[in-house]
């Protein structure tokens, strides 16, 4: 694994009771020996996105192809997790690096805040 790649995980829900497998986005790997992987949920509930701060992956989007997902798209911002790359059912594909940066941009500016 590494940042920037679509992962198929069962996501943990917000009060921590199992969730249903998902894509998750690869943010970043932890430091350290156990290099667990920072994630961000992935939902079609495209109408859940948070404007100018999720992001949503469609079609027509240059990257899409490589990414692997079946449908338009939104990566969860508020929607993060930390596990280990033991739990990472698969690898669907890989958002570009020009995403992936502005992705970790803005979740970036959200946590200064």
């Amino acid at each position: 694994m590494k940042p920037g790649d679509i992962v198929l995980i069962r996501f943990p829900q917000a009060d921590l009771k199992a969730g249903k497998l998902r894509p998750a986005l690869v943010l970043a790997i932890a430091p350290g020996a156990h290099a667990d992987l920072l994630l961000a949920m992935i939902t079609s509930r495209v109408y859940q996105a948070t404007p100018d701060f999720d992001e949503i992956i469609s079609p027509s989007d240059v990257d899409y192809a490589t990414t692997g997902l079946k449908v338009r798209s939104v990566v969860r911002l508020a929607r993060i997790a930390t596990v280990a790359s033991s739990a990472i059912n698969a690898r669907l594909g890989s958002v570009s690096a020009n995403r992936l940066r502005k992705i970790r941009n803005r979740l970036s500016d959200w946590l200064k805040n």
